[in-house]
């Protein structure tokens, strides 16, 4: 009884058709983002289940805002670029330099010695998984500061731009943006729009966008998307937190749900650490708002619910 009973469950998720509108995402988002004592951009994009989209909304999506360690993403695509290009390969060899090692989040500065090898595929890895910063500056070296821009406006997002290393501000070669964005610089519609087309296999190659969206499932920061996701809800996702600006871009998946959704935060009040940091909880909190709201939207497709008769005579309070 209890077997069947999931089987059903599974099945009714499958055939929901998304009947979710703008108007109404904006009538639960838009509050929340007003609320935020900080600047804030939100976009969202609903997909279906061939990456179609059926619901577009955002909140001053196309505000440049700072991306903090957000910019990685942008950088990894670049990476998979060159290398689909012949201009890198993925198994290339980096050596860690002392110089090379920068304070901030990941693995290598902490706990690994100069002389260290690894290849550009291990160090995308550390840069997504860990957001880890002297990762990221090796692999910026190995494909050029500049070149993580120019592919991105070529790409149509202008506004995607990194501006120097991780804690190498000396580096710049954006110094009014650096002054006032950071690392790097982005818009909330940039980025789902980046992440629809990696989502559908348009970037670089579908195999190269399924090992990037590899890269995104295991990033390791739960404070932000994921925070307020139900069971089984999957995020391939990267996060950037400064001081001031905490930031969340990715593609969330559950049963009957899909949606790319980027929240960007900046001036923000709360500058604590805390894993309760306000926008931290903003942006858990937008993310399961967009959940909640497909969810109430779905619909059964008839046809496709006539082909499987134990549907149609499923209890509606099960």
């Amino acid at each position: 009884m209890v077997v069947a009973l999931l089987v059903l469950t599974q099945s009714a998720d499958t055939i929901h058709a998304q009947t979710t509108t703008a108007a109404q995402l904006q009538e639960v988002l838009e509050p929340l983002a007003i609320a935020h004592a900080g600047k804030v951009a939100v976009s969202v994009r609903v997909l279906d289940e061939a990456n179609n989209v059926t619901c577009h909304w955002n909140y001053q999506g196309q505000r440049v805002m700072p991306t903090a360690s957000l910019i990685k993403l942008p950088i990894m695509l670049e990476a998979y670029r060159q290398a689909a290009a012949g201009e890198v390969s993925l198994d290339d060899m980096l050596t860690l330099r002392a110089e090379d090692q920068v304070p901030g989040s990941g693995l290598l500065t902490a706990h690994f010695s100069p002389g260290l090898i690894l290849s550009l595929r291990d160090a995308i890895r550390l840069m997504i998984r860990y957001s880890d910063n002297t990762a990221t500056n090796l692999v910026v070296d190995h494909i050029g500061l500049p070149s993580t821009s120019k592919t991105m406006a070529e790409l149509s997002w202008p506004e995607t731009q990194l501006h120097s290393k991780v804690f190498r501000r000396d580096t710049s070669i954006a110094l009014q943006r650096s002054e006032l964005y950071g690392l790097g610089s982005t818009t909330a519609e940039d980025m789902t729009d980046l992440l629809v087309r990696l989502e559908r296999g348009e970037l670089v190659s579908a195999t190269a966008c399924q090992a990037m969206l590899g890269h995104l499932l295991t990033c390791d920061d739960t404070t932000k998307l994921p925070r307020e996701l139900p069971a089984g809800f999957k995020v391939a996702h990267k996060t950037g937190s400064v001081n001031r600006s905490r930031t969340a871009a990715g593609i969330v998946s559950g049963p009957g749900v899909k949606f790319a959704i980027c929240v960007l935060t900046d001036k923000n009040e709360d500058t604590s650490w805390s894993d309760d940091n306000a926008a931290h909880v903003l942006i858990g909190k937008l993310a399961r708002a967009v959940v909640d709201e497909i969810r109430a939207g779905a619909t059964p497709n008839t046809e496709t619910a006539e082909s499987i008769p134990t549907q149609r005579t499923r209890p509606m309070s099960v």
